[in-house]
């Protein structure tokens, strides 16, 4: 990347405004997860068509994240624009009846809007920031997703569900607004080479960090999914109450916050993002193998936390990865990445509920599967020392 400007400053008031408005997708995306029960009752239908208000969010993203990096290397702050504002407006039509219907509408626009913000969580630092500053723009981007995460959790056990309707309403049009304002300075960092379409595709999965990413993302996605989606199921014939497990899946969203938040930055300014990832993986293992075996509150504990702390920073440790090696085309490699993710929580969380009468067998399949990632990590430790050079610069 490069710049007009000689002596090039980082743009953190994009990044911030980008941050939060990434928070509020995944704060409306769970705004239903933790009233379950209330919902179906409040709507007149099934908990599992209730599952659907969140379940339609990893389909649209499966469709939509390729020809949204696409669009996010071409056409940055368009593609930003519209996904805020789709996010806003999907929030407010929540409101527009009581019904299961429209609460399903709702949420299908923002599932749309959804892969428009989150997929741009490397191609906004990109951009906006220096290239020293990028993995810490990347960590803090990743750790804003669970920090909407942690408040979907809170606002579902404090307040009412039409309030925390009101409140995502009132979040996503105050986020959307501050974005499209800030989103007016153009990009100070962008690639010589201008966006290619479908080129650029081509490229970022001809590019072997980028391909090794993708065999890599599935299973931090699959298994933080699995456990979060199947923990508390798992863990209630251990005598775990649904009052304790969701406790235990609170603190680990929240350990998850500040591992992305330290830990990425930690390994980029090391250049050990390798040893990073390569210690979440082994932590996953352990902590599937300990409640497999020991399964209770306490082990329960432990295991969330030390799942959250170390596994979730392997999503902005691999982003960081595939936009330094990707260069221009960093949104395309991202919506491969993403993808790549959005299908492993689907198949792993899938297959994992098949087994959810049986915790023990569960807990080692977890475990089984999250060992897959060792053949994807040693790319890792070569990639960290190379980002491409570019020269001249435009603005988009």
């Amino acid at each position: 990347m490069a710049t007009t400007d000689p002596y090039p400053r980082s743009s953190w008031a994009v990044l911030a405004a980008f941050a939060v408005v990434g928070a509020v997708t995944q704060l409306l995306w769970l705004t239903y997860a933790p009233v379950t029960t209330a919902a179906a009752e409040h709507y007149g239908v099934s908990e599992a068509a209730i599952g659907w208000l969140a379940n339609v969010f990893p389909l649209w993203y499966v469709v939509l994240a390729i020809p949204t990096g696409l669009a996010l290397d071409r056409w940055l702050r368009p593609t930003l624009a519209v996904g805020a504002v789709l996010t806003a407006l999907g929030a407010c039509v929540r409101l527009a009846g009581d019904d299961f219907g429209t609460a399903l509408a709702g949420q299908t626009l923002i599932a749309v809007a959804q892969p428009l913000v989150v997929t741009a969580t490397s191609a906004v630092p990109a951009r906006y920031l220096r290239a020293a500053d990028r993995p810490r723009g990347i960590a803090a981007a990743s750790a804003s997703t669970f920090a909407g995460m942690i408040l979907a959790f809170l606002l579902g056990t404090v307040v009412s569900l039409h309030t925390t309707l009101v409140v995502g309403a009132v979040v996503a049009v105050a986020a959307a607004g501050v974005l499209l304002v800030v989103l007016r300075e153009a990009p100070g960092f962008v690639p010589e080479l201008p966006a290619a379409g479908v080129v650029d595709f081509l490229a970022a999965w001809r590019n072997p960090v980028v391909r090794r990413m993708c065999l890599l993302v599935p299973i931090p996605f699959g298994t933080f999914t699995a456990l979060t989606t199947w923990g508390q199921p798992l863990l209630e014939p251990a005598g775990v109450s649904s009052d304790q497990a969701g406790l235990l899946l609170l603190l680990n969203v929240a350990a998850g916050v500040v591992g992305c938040a330290v830990v990425p930055v930690w390994a980029a300014e090391r250049g050990r993002q390798h040893q990073a990832v390569l210690a979440g993986v082994l932590a996953a293992v352990a902590g599937c193998l300990v409640l497999a075996a020991l399964p209770g509150a306490g082990s329960g504990l432990v295991v969330f936390v030390m799942v959250g702390v170390l596994l979730l920073p392997a999503l902005p440790i691999v982003l960081e990865l595939s936009e330094r090696a990707s260069g221009p085309s960093a949104g395309a490699a991202a919506g491969l990445v993403w993808m790549a993710g959005q299908l492993g929580a689907l198949v792993v969380t899938g297959l994992a509920g098949l087994l959810v009468d049986a915790p023990a067998a569960a807990f080692v399949f977890l475990a089984a599967v999250t060992l897959l990632a060792l053949p994807a990590l040693p790319l890792a430790s070569r990639s960290s020392t190379s980002r491409p050079a570019s020269s001249a610069t435009s603005s988009r």
